[in-house]
């Protein structure tokens, strides 16, 4: 008797769908087998995006092996520049302390040099850079002094602009490495999210993905630089919108600035006397310059050839009653070419890191675009009777103008436990072919994804 009712209920309920020209199809039995063929469409597919995410974490493995040899890398050269700096300063005062003997005439040549000096590097920017000459003039001004004679001596432009050029490098790495940590922590959630998934779908397994994180081996040591401080926080990147997608994004901006930097630096290695003079003058080294001069007033140095003060300062020889200067001379030179090929291979190495992180960072992205989505299913509840629920199958009234044409079928479903989708089938396709429950359960799916990912 409840069989017999039940069936009417949902016989009645089938007749009022068919109203507005749209006819009803299956039975409640029949409705179920087509919903156990579509679950079981969904059940692949879920599977394959499962080992999908497995993909991206392996993928991330490989990459965090790589980014700590180059961490180590990176070590060794900031290694090597520190003990070259270093020995710069000594050089520096020894070279400092044996020019006393003729200080008084270095001095008052030093005095007449300085706003020579002054005056070259304001013209040359006021004439060629587009604003700042206010701000530039007054930094020189507090720049020349708080320097020595030495300075002209030793090409302390170039010493300066080591120390600039640490300081950015730093604040380069930090910056790739607090973005590398975002990327990590973003993959890991999608793929804790999926182990949910999975180990619902196979509570029998007792890890994640079948004994996955144990066939990954031991976890790599972790090798972190030394940071003066923590520059921004997780939650810093208004372009990364959600924590499933967007992984290139916390690169991409860094690039073409990164680009500019290396250029520049690149710039001045190959010209390191960085003369001024018309001949050798070109648009592109006069931005430079201009950009080297904002930055850091010591550029301003490199115009000492164009002041005959200086010119006397660099022809003085203190090193009459004393030769052993010219060899400290040298001594200091070699150290400073040292710290500057340190410091290329430093840029370098940076330039290795930011291309490898935008390759790895698209390939995530890729993949998580196929298969990421499948983490939000650990937010969703699935029933026992399988993903996805078929609950009316309605014939769409034939085209009046062209009554032979099969009409197009209406399904309605319930994919895990989302809001139900109307869906559309063509009319050639009939209900009890494969075709038919394959393309419902690929079009419900691609509404999910759309809506997770």
């Amino acid at each position: 008797m409840a069989l017999s009712l039940s069936l009417s209920l949902s016989l009645s309920l089938l007749a009022l769908l068919a109203l507005g020209g749209a006819e009803a199809l299956l039975p409640p039995g029949e409705l179920r087998e087509l919903s156990a063929a579509g679950s079981r469409v969904v059940d692949a597919e879920v599977e394959r995006a499962l080992q999908g995410v497995r993909r991206m974490q392996e993928l991330l493995q490989r990459s965090d092996r790589g980014h700590q040899e180059l961490l180590r890398s990176l070590q060794q050269a900031q290694r090597g520049k520190e003990e070259a700096v270093q020995l710069v300063r000594q050089k520096e005062q020894e070279l400092s302390a044996r020019g006393e003997r003729c200080n008084a005439s270095v001095q008052a040549l030093w005095e007449s040099c300085k706003p020579c000096l002054r005056q070259r590097c304001l013209r040359f920017y006021s004439r060629t850079c587009r604003s700042g000459a206010g701000l530039v003039g007054r930094q020189l001004e507090e720049f020349l002094n708080h320097s020595s004679p030495i300075s002209i001596w030793v090409d302390g432009e170039r010493l300066d602009s080591l120390l600039e050029r640490d300081e950015r490098q730093e604040r380069q790495l930090q910056d790739l490495e607090e973005r590398f940590g975002l990327m990590e922590d973003g993959v890991q959630d999608i793929f804790l999210d999926s182990s949910r998934v999975q180990s619902r779908l196979h509570p029998f397994f007792q890890a994640p993905f079948g004994g996955f994180r144990e066939a990954l081996g031991p976890p790599v040591q972790r090798l972190r630089l030394p940071r003066r401080s923590r520059r921004f926080s997780g939650d810093f990147f208004p372009f990364f919108p959600h924590r499933h997608g967007g992984f290139q994004q916390l690169f991409q901006p860094l690039f073409q600035i990164t680009q500019r930097m290396l250029e520049d630096a690149q710039g001045s290695w190959e010209n390191p006397t960085g003369e001024f003079g018309t001949e050798s003058r070109n648009f592109s080294n006069d931005r430079m310059v201009c950009r080297e001069i904002r930055r850091n007033s010591a550029g301003c140095l490199r115009m000492k050839d164009e002041c005959e003060q200086c010119r006397e300062i660099l022809a003085l020889d203190c090193g009459q009653e004393d030769p052993s200067q010219q060899e400290l001379r040298e001594q200091l030179e070699d150290a400073v070419r040292v710290a500057e090929r340190f410091t290329r291979r430093y840029d370098s190495l940076l330039r290795e890191f930011q291309e490898e992180m935008l390759n790895t960072s698209g390939l995530l992205d890729q993949l998580n675009r196929q298969f990421g989505w499948v983490s939000r299913l650990a937010n969703h509840s699935m029933g026992s009777d399988g993903f996805l629920q078929v609950t009316t199958v309605l014939s769409k009234a034939p085209n009046p103008e062209d009554p032979s044409v099969p009409p197009d079928t209406q399904v309605t479903v319930q994919l895990f436990d989302s809001e139900p989708l109307a869906l559309t089938v063509p009319g050639d396709i009939p209900w009890d072919d494969p075709r038919f429950m394959e393309s419902v359960a690929q079009q419900a799916l691609q509404r999910f994804k759309e809506n997770a990912v």
